[in-house]
């Protein structure tokens, strides 16, 4: 088992013991994710970090898999320009590549903000740190798991 995921199924079993971690076929798109699932591709929460322009600091976005976040409305939360980061400094940070990063189990603490779209369902699944595996549980449950202040940021 890979440190990405011990450290999440750690994570989850520490919030609740109950959740449990699904391995999918390859899922590194919300697409792939779903019909691997057999759920909508908004069940689908994807893990979406910019770079702070002034500061250097990682904002996580978890939003739904159809929707893209809207940059302009995401730096308005963060509260500075943000830019596009690379593969390295995400996994320096999360501890996770691209295509499997979680949003909980990260290396560091991390500001996240949580897409209101999500909680239109009652179960939304997410990345559990490798490309094949996932966890589900309700959305409200991993708006708090995440400690992912609930906004509008996708479009």
């Amino acid at each position: 088992m890979s440190k990405s995921l011990k450290r999440v199924k750690s994570a989850l079993f520490a919030a609740d013991p109950s959740l449990e971690v699904i391995e999918t076929d390859q899922a590194t798109t919300a697409k792939a994710a779903a019909d691997s699932l057999g759920c909508a591709v908004d069940q689908i929460a994807k893990s979406i970090l910019f770079e702070g322009e002034l500061s250097g600091q990682l904002y996580l976005f978890v939003t739904a898999g159809a929707r893209q976040v809207d940059l302009e409305l995401a730096a308005l939360l963060a509260g500075e320009p943000l830019g596009k980061t690379n593969a390295a400094r995400i996994r320096a940070v999360t501890g996770f590549a691209i295509g499997g990063v979680s949003p909980v189990g990260h290396l560091t603490e991390i500001s996240t903000f949580f897409d209101e779209t999500l909680l239109k369902y009652q179960k939304i699944y997410a990345a559990a740190g490798t490309p094949i595996h996932v966890f589900g549980c309700a959305s409200q449950q991993m708006a708090g798991l995440c400690q992912g202040r609930i906004s509008a940021f996708s479009q």
